[in-house]
């Protein structure tokens, strides 16, 4: 991975880290201070809570990734270390997911009339599981180089015994 990408990369995840932060401290104090009371027409505090949980979601798998580029940097990715923040990705997407349908839970009894918008978010939802999957086929293919280097550097060790 060139120099050029991992900086933009963590430019990206440095932006986003903060966007959640700011995110999560607004929601925070919306919830604290009760500036806008609640009309009824919105769930606005369970909203409020699914978005700083969402936010954490996020925040999670930033870091998990911050710490995947960081090895990818230092050529230690294919190692027993990397499955811990493949996992961690896992988790968050996950746990995003699971976010989403709660969020889709509490839009809902507004959807009476279209009730369409509700299977679309759900499908969303759906989608956002199915990311989860692609990162675990990605973990396992993960696992399958791991197992083929330490092999090899087995390999070159009995070698190296011979010659």
């Amino acid at each position: 991975m060139g120099k050029l990408a991992v900086g933009a990369l963590r430019a990206v995840l440095g932006v986003v880290l903060v966007g959640t932060l700011f995110v999560q401290a607004g929601m925070v104090w919306a919830l604290v201070g009760k500036n806008d009371p609640e009309d009824g027409t919105l769930p606005l505090t369970s909203l409020r809570v699914i978005t700083i949980l969402g936010m954490v979601a996020v925040q999670v798998a930033v870091v998990c990734v911050g710490r995947l580029v960081t090895m990818v940097r230092r050529g230690t990715v294919f190692s027993h270390a990397a499955f811990r923040y493949v996992d961690g990705v896992i988790g968050a997407i996950v746990a995003a997911a699971l976010v989403w349908f709660a969020v889709t839970a509490v839009n809902a009894p507004g959807q009476r009339d279209d009730p369409g918008v509700t299977l679309i978010m759900g499908g969303i939802g759906v989608a956002i599981l199915g990311v989860a999957l692609i990162v675990l086929v990605l973990r396992m293919l993960l696992a399958q180089a791991v197992a083929r280097d330490v092999e090899a550097t087995r390999m070159q060790a009995e070698l190296d015994q011979v010659i």
